[in-house]
């Protein structure tokens, strides 16, 4: 797969990019979309996100690509930094790189990335959609990020590992032609 630092880049830019929409996607859609439409009165997910004008974040009210935007730069400043090389070294930890099977090698970085960006994500997606109309409370923070961490383990386990991560690996294997 990626064999210098900007192939890693472009790996993980891809993944990134297909990753923040399909969680956006998620979120909005099948943990908020039926109170979304209850509490705007819509008959989609859609429509209700229009008719209260965006969706609330940073105490306001902002267009789904911006949120897609702001996601997309912290996901991928926190999947260089700390998701990847992190996600190797604990792959290391478990496993002989050269002496155990690629596959199952490559679902342990998958497993660790998402151990590690989880958390730290769902962390971030706390404070960007704390509703600060409310008062601000540790309590509530916890609460909010726990409860997210428990809506986006199993998907993002089951998602990376059988949809996102096998394409990201086929698109780049396209891109990136063994010379």
């Amino acid at each position: 797969m990626p064999k210098n630092q900007f192939q890693r880049m472009m790996f993980a830019l891809i993944t990134v990019a297909i990753t923040v929409n399909a969680y956006v996607f998620y979120s909005l859609y099948v943990v908020n979309g039926n109170s979304l439409m209850a509490s705007t009165g819509a008959d989609t997910v859609w429509h209700a996100i229009q008719a209260q004008g965006g969706v609330y974040m940073f105490g306001r009210m902002m267009p789904v690509p911006a949120l897609i935007l702001i996601e997309f730069c912290f996901a991928y400043t926190l999947e260089c930094t700390m998701g990847s090389p992190c996600s190797f070294k604990l792959a290391c930890r478990n496993f002989d790189p050269g002496q155990t099977n690629p596959v199952l090698f490559e679902a342990a970085i998958i497993c660790a990335t998402v151990g590690l960006m989880v958390p730290a994500m769902s962390f971030l997606a706390t404070l960007f959609y704390y509703p600060y109309y409310e008062g601000f409370r540790i309590s509530t923070l916890i609460a909010n990020w726990l409860r997210l961490i428990c809506f986006n383990l199993p998907f993002a386990y089951l998602s990376q590992l059988f949809f996102i991560q096998p394409f990201v690996r086929r698109v780049f294997k396209l891109i990136f032609v063994r010379e």
